[in-house]
C-alpha cells in the first residue's frame, strides 16, 4: 500500500513538472513572437520614417526652388510683385522660428492668435507713449538737460523687441488668413532696422550735450506722437472692425493697422491725425539729416535714421491715400449697384436683416430670427 502511494506521488510530481515545462516553453515562444513583432514594427517604422524624411527634404527643396523661381519671375517682370508678396512672409518666420508650421487648423486657435495680437498692441501703445515722455521729463527735471546713455539704450532695445514682436505676430496672422497690408509689415521691418541702428548711437554728455543730443531728442518727440496715434487707432478702429464683421464686410481674422474703416466720423478725426503724424515723421527725418549736414551731430546713425523716417513717412502717406481712394470707390460702386438693383424688377423681395450676436471673445455671428422672418412680395406702383 505504501509503495503504491509513493508511486502515485512520483507520477504526480512528474506530471506537474511536465506541465510547468510546457507552460515555460509556451511563454518563451510567446515572448519570442512578441519580440519579433516588435522588431518588425520598429523596422517598418524606421523605413516609413526614412521615407517621410526623404519626402520632407524633397518638399523643402521644391519650396526653395519655388522661391527662386518667384524671385527671378519678379525681376524679369513675368510676375506681379503683389502676388509674390503672398509667399514672402515665410522667409521672415523661418529666419526667427525655423521650419515650423505656424498655421492653426482650428478656428478658435486662430482667433486667440488675433486677440493676443490686439492685446499686445494695446499694451505697447501705452508704453510707447510713456517711455519717451518719461525720458524727456527726467532730462529736464533731473538730468540737467543731458540724457544718460543707459536709459536711452534700454528704451531703444525695447523698441527693437516691440517691432520684432509686431512683425512676427503679423506674419503669423497673414499665414492664418488675415488681410494685413504688406506695407505695414515692411514698415515694421524698417522700424526694426532703425531701432537696431539707434542702439549703436553714441550718447554724448557734457559739454554742450543739448546740441549733441538733438537727434535723440527729436527721435523721442516723434515717438510720443507715434504713441498718441497708436492709442487713437486702437480705440477707433477696433470698434469699427467689430461693426464691419457684423455686417459681413470683414472677416473675423482681419485686423486694423495704419488705416481706418472709413466712416465719416473717423475720416474727419483719425485721418487728419495720421497725416499730421506722417508729416511730423518726415519733418523729424529732415531735421536729423540737417543736423548731420550742418555738423551738429555727424554720426552715420543720424543720417540712416533720418532716411528711414522719411521712407516710412512717404510709405505711410501713400498707403493711407490708397485706402481713402479704394474706400471712396467702393462706396460709389455700392450706391450704383443699389440703384440698379431697385430698377431691375417691379417686384422686391424684402427679407429682414440678420441680427448680430457678439460672444465673449468678440466673435460675431449672424443668426436670423425665424419667428420674425417675413417674405413679402410687393408690386411697385407704375
Amino acid at each position: 500500500m505504501g509503495d503504491s502511494t509513493a508511486t502515485a506521488s512520483v507520477g504526480d510530481n512528474n506530471s506537474s513538472e511536465r506541465n510547468t515545462a510546457e507552460e515555460v516553453c509556451r511563454i518563451v515562444e510567446q515572448s519570442k513572437e512578441l519580440q519579433e513583432s516588435a522588431a518588425n514594427l520598429i523596422s517598418r517604422n524606421s523605413q516609413e520614417e526614412a521615407s517621410l524624411r526623404q519626402r520632407a527634404l524633397g518638399l523643402d527643396s521644391d519650396i526653395k526652388r519655388l522661391h527662386s523661381f518667384i524671385a527671378s519671375s519678379v525681376k524679369k517682370g513675368k510676375l506681379d510683385p503683389k502676388d509674390a508678396e503672398k509667399v514672402s512672409y515665410w522667409r521672415f518666420l523661418r529666419a526667427f522660428l525655423g521650419p515650423i508650421n505656424v498655421h492653426a487648423t482650428r478656428k478658435d486657435v486662430q482667433l486667440k492668435v488675433k486677440e493676443e495680437y490686439n492685446n499686445f498692441r494695446d499694451r505697447t501703445a501705452y508704453l510707447f507713449l510713456f517711455f519717451p515722455s518719461l525720458l524727456l521729463l527726467l532730462r529736464s527735471w533731473v538730468w540737467n538737460g543731458c540724457l544718460p546713455a543707459l536709459p536711452v539704450q534700454l528704451y531703444q532695445a525695447w523698441l527693437l523687441f516691440l517691432y520684432t514682436g509686431l512683425a512676427l505676430r503679423e506674419n503669423i496672422l497673414r499665414v492664418n488668413g488675415s488681410d494685413i497690408r504688406p506695407w505695414w509689415i515692411y514698415h515694421h521691418y524698417f522700424a526694426m532696422l532703425m531701432a537696431l541702428i539707434s542702439l549703436t548711437w553714441e550718447i554724448e554728455r557734457q559739454p554742450d550735450c543739448s546740441q549733441k543730443q538733438k537727434g535723440i531728442q527729436l527721435f523721442l518727440k516723434w515717438a510720443i506722437m507715434q504713441g498718441i496715434a497708436m492709442l487713437l487707432q486702437n480705440r477707433y478702429q477696433r470698434q469699427r472692425l467689430y461693426t464691419r464683421i457684423a455686417l459681413g464686410k470683414a472677416r473675423r481674422m482681419d485686423v486694423v493697422w495704419g488705416e481706418t474703416a472709413g466712416v465719416e466720423g473717423q475720416i474727419w478725426l483719425l485721418y487728419p491725425i495720421l497725416f499730421v503724424l506722417q508729416a511730423f515723421e518726415a519733418y523729424v527725418g529732415l531735421l536729423l539729416l540737417k543736423t548731420a549736414v550742418v555738423g551738429v551731430v555727424s554720426e552715420w546713425q543720424v543720417v540712416a535714421c533720418g532716411i528711414l523716417l522719411i521712407t516710412m513717412a512717404i510709405g505711410n502717406f501713400i498707403n493711407t491715400v490708397q485706402t481713402l481712394v479704394s474706400k471712396s470707390r467702393a462706396k460709389v460702386k455700392a450706391k450704383l449697384k443699389k440703384g440698379l438693383s431697385s430698377k431691375d424688377s417691379p417686384f422686391q423681395l424684402h427679407i429682414p436683416k440678420q441680427t448680430p450676436f457678439d460672444n465673449i471673445n468678440g466673435c460675431l455671428k449672424c443668426t436670423p430670427r425665424i419667428g420674425e422672418l417675413k417674405l413679402l412680395i410687393i408690386r411697385q406702383d407704375a
